[in-house]
Formats: structure tokens, C-alpha cells, sequence
């Protein structure tokens, strides 16, 4: 989820927490818990900071060791040490589950985003997403702030986030069977598709779809379950091109290909300068796929730029090679 609705998450926990007789009859730990929640909701971005570095080092590394099962009992710990400081007369064993429930539910809303997590580590660099919630959902983030309100106006914190989390539990059990009904429904339409990636987007009945065939990438969207291809191309195996071999090499392009589960590829050679170009067909929008990985190479194979990343346009694109180094 983004920060924001990981920010309200924790608020909730904090009050859902008074629900705890040590929590509810002792103030202090109550105000420690609260803390405990909130930093336990963000805790696990932390890794957005790789962002700073580029863009190569963030897509291999976020939501990867920072949710994985070491972290999520690390995080509970740090952060309740930590506030135990602050607060010496905090019950530290329920500040320190509280926090850790905090932190193990964020990795778990985590799982049913498009991007997912490598939640499993040590046991498996697998990454798991679900594919049912998009990053942002304004409905989970409006009932959050709907819960934090009533709680301002006097409600009980308890029954009230109890309450709100019943609502949005079933809320997730409506977007997962409306996902299965959309998956059903390109099935129909095309029941050779040997495997179909499914993300949500900001309205309930809308989904993006990418699908791989024998021979086809097909790009997709569901509006109320009703399918609407967009684009087709031909499933063409990576070509042996000493350019693209030089390509692989780019940490943008490596990064880009260990994070890509469908992509369609351009290799460009020129007489002074060539180009390789990978395509995720996950997110088209607005007629634009707009995560990319690009590589210049000289006419020796040498590196001259790279980039990957989020681009909406063609001259953003050019621009951000312009200024990056090779």
C-alpha cells in the first residue's frame, strides 16, 4: 500500500489496541503503542530511501528484505526498544506485539498489491502479489479515515476499528472473487492463454491484463467483467545480437529483466548508436506503456546511457538519458 494509507493503518492499530486491558487502563503504554503502530506501518518502506541511489538498485531491492520474515521480527524489536526508551514505564511486551502485529500487517496488505513482496525470504527470493488491491485504494483509505474521525467525535477506538476491519476483510473477499470472475471471463474468450497477470486499478470493475499465449503477448482491460483487447504482438524469442548481449550487462536493464514478468523488446542499431529497449506490457495507460528499460550502446557495445523506470513520455524519456551518465 502507500504511505498514506499505512500512516491511517497505524493510527488504527493504535486505537483497535485499546481494546487490550494493559493498553486500555495504562495511558503511557497506550501513547507507546500508538508511536509502536505508526513506525511499525512504515518501518518496512524504509527502502523507498534506495530511490536516492537510482532507480536500478530501488526495483531490485524494495518491498525484498526489508518484508521478509527476519525483518518482521526485527522491526518490532528495533522500534519497541527504542520507544522503551522514551517511555520507561511502557509495558514492553504488549508495545512490543502490538508493533509487531503493526509491521506483520503491513507486509501482509502488501501481498494482494500488482507489485507484491518477497515475503517468504530466506526461504524463497519468490515474489508474491495477489494482484487484487491497487497500491492506493481509495475505498480501505476512505474507511480508515472515516474510523479516525469517529474516534476524534468521542467514539470508542475499539469496537469502532473493530467494526471498520470486519468491513474492509469483506471488501477484500468482494475484490478477490470479482478478480476470479475476470479471470473466468478472458478464459472464454481465450482459453489457449497459458498464463494471465491481472492488476487492479483505482475503480472496483477495472482491471489491467496482460496474457501470454503460445505465440501472442495480449494486452487487455476488464470494465465490469466485459474484456477489450488493446494490443497484440507476436511472442518473438530475444534474438543473438551482440548489442544485446553488450545490453545485458546494464544494471538498469538487469534490474528492469529480473522485476519484468512480460515484456516486448526493440533493438535498434545504428551506424554511431544503438538502441535496446525492454517494455513492461503490465500497465499500459493512455495508449503508453510507461515502464521501460532503455540502453545506449557506441558502435564498440560500449555503454553510453541507460535508464529504467516510470516514463510518460517519449521526450521525458530522451531527457532522462540526456542527463543520466552511461
Amino acid at each position: 500500500m502507500d504511505t498514506g494509507t499505512h500512516f491511517v493503518m497505524g493510527i488504527a492499530i493504535g486505537g483497535l489496541a485499546t481494546l487490550d486491558p494493559a493498553i486500555g487502563e495504562h495511558s503511557v503504554t497506550a501513547q507507546a503503542v500508538l508511536f509502536g503502530a505508526i513506525l511499525g506501518q512504515q518501518a518496512p518502506d524504509i527502502d523507498t530511501v534506495l530511490k536516492l541511489r537510482n532507480n536500478a538498485v530501488y526495483i531490485r531491492n524494495h518491498r525484498g528484505i526489508t518484508h521478509s520474515i527476519p525483518a518482521v521480527l526485527f522491526w518490532p524489536l528495533l522500534i519497541s526498544g527504542f520507544l522503551a526508551i522514551i517511555f520507561p514505564e511502557v509495558n514492553f511486551l504488549h508495545l512490543w506485539m502490538w508493533t509487531f502485529f503493526a509491521v506483520a500487517l503491513h507486509v501482509f496488505v502488501d501481498l494482494f498489491n500488482a507489485y507484491g513482496t518477497q515475503a517468504i525470504r530466506p526461504f524463497s527470493s519468490k515474489w508474491v502479489a495477489f494482484g487484487i488491491i491497487n497500491t492506493f485504494d481509495p475505498i480501505i483509505f476512505g474507511i480508515h479515515i472515516a474510523g479516525i474521525i469517529l474516534w476524534g467525535f468521542g467514539l470508542p477506538p475499539g469496537p469502532t476499528f473493530v467494526a471498520m476491519y470486519i468491513i474492509i476483510v469483506i471488501y477484500y473477499v468482494l475484490r478477490f472473487i470479482e478478480r476470479n470472475k475476470v479471470k473466468h471471463s478472458v478464459l472464454k474468450i481465450l482459453p489457449d492463454a497459458k498464463k494471465i497477470i491481472i492488476s487492479p486499478t483505482l475503480r472496483f470493475h477495472r482491471w489491467r491484463i496482460a496474457i501470454l499465449t503460445e505465440k501472442e503477448f495480449i494486452v487487455a482491460r476488464s470494465h465490469d467483467r466485459a474484456l477489450t483487447i488493446l494490443d497484440t504482438f507476436e511472442r518473438v524469442p530475444l534474438p543473438e545480437s551482440k548489442v544485446l548481449d553488450a545490453a545485458k550487462h546494464d544494471k538498469n536493464l538487469s534490474a528492469f529483466l529480473s522485476f519484468s514478468p512480460v515484456y516486448r523488446f526493440e533493438i535498434k542499431e545504428g551506424k554511431d548508436i544503438s538502441e535496446v529497449r525492454f517494455i513492461d506490457l503490465r500497465y499500459r495507460s493512455n495508449g503508453y506503456y510507461p515502464f521501460v528499460a532503455v540502453v545506449h550502446l557506441d558502435k564498440n557495445l560500449n555503454i553510453i546511457n541507460s535508464y529504467t523506470g516510470w516514463i510518460f513520455s517519449e521526450e521525458k524519456l530522451r531527457k532522462k538519458l540526456d542527463i543520466l551518465p552511461g
